[in-house]
């Protein structure tokens, strides 16, 4: 991805959109923000994508994210395809119920590196990957995730990670491999038993290993 790493402010582009035309800053406000490519309107895996994006949209709005997707085809495009996402999702009568960016030019998925390679359209255009972008409400970059065209992702997954980095933006914890809202999770390597001690008041338990180490804490946040 170039020139955009984790931790740098995500560039505030403007962009047509299905809302009308953004500032993407000041479309995010004070919220955190995920953005969501797709390769192409009206395609098979990226109208099961937005649907589930579509049936989970409250579950996102409730831990304070708002949401974006971009597409390679234009507004109108954009606008017809949304049509045909509801009525996949039974819900015909319904908007889709977060915007879609109109990246025709492909200036975006350019500047953000989001092209694959191995996928073309018929005119031998690259189409957009899958990415993730994970937008803090200070404007940086907290998570990208790149899937190829022929994956679709996982929204279950893409709250749990959110839930995550809204728990270890606040807290000084960790959360180990699998975890859920409401498991343990694990202090930080970096604080001492004794500020950890004072920082958790539900107390801290270590796991023995061999090595004697106690590096393997856990709290329940």
């Amino acid at each position: 991805m170039p020139g955009l790493l984790l931790g740098d402010e995500f560039p505030n582009f403007e962009a047509d959109t299905t809302i009308g035309r953004i500032k993407f800053h000041d479309f995010l406000g004070s919220s955190w923000g995920i953005l969501f490519s797709h390769p192409k309107d009206f395609t098979p895996v990226c109208t099961t994508e937005l649907a589930r994006a579509s049936k989970v949209s409250d579950e996102f709005k409730k831990r304070g994210v708002k949401m974006i997707a971009l597409s390679i085809d234009s507004v109108e495009d954009h606008r017809n395809w949304s049509k045909d996402v509801m009525a996949f999702n039974n819900e015909a009568d319904s908007p889709l119920p977060f915007p879609i960016i109109a990246d025709d030019k492909r200036q975006l998925s350019v500047q953000l590196g989001m092209l694959d390679p191995d996928e073309r359209d018929k005119d031998g255009m690259p189409l957009t990957a899958r990415c993730v972008f994970v937008i803090g409400p200070d404007k940086k970059m907290k998570l990208s995730i790149l899937y190829p065209a022929t994956t679709g992702r996982n929204f279950d997954e893409l709250l749990r990670v959110i839930d995550s980095l809204q728990l270890t933006a606040q807290k000084k914890v960790a959360t180990p491999v699998d975890w859920k809202p409401g498991q343990k999770v694990m202090v930080i390597p970096s604080l001492s038993d004794a500020e950890a001690d004072a920082l958790f008041p539900n107390g801290v338990t270590t796991k023995e290993v061999p090595s004697g180490k106690k590096y393997l804490r856990y709290t329940q946040p």
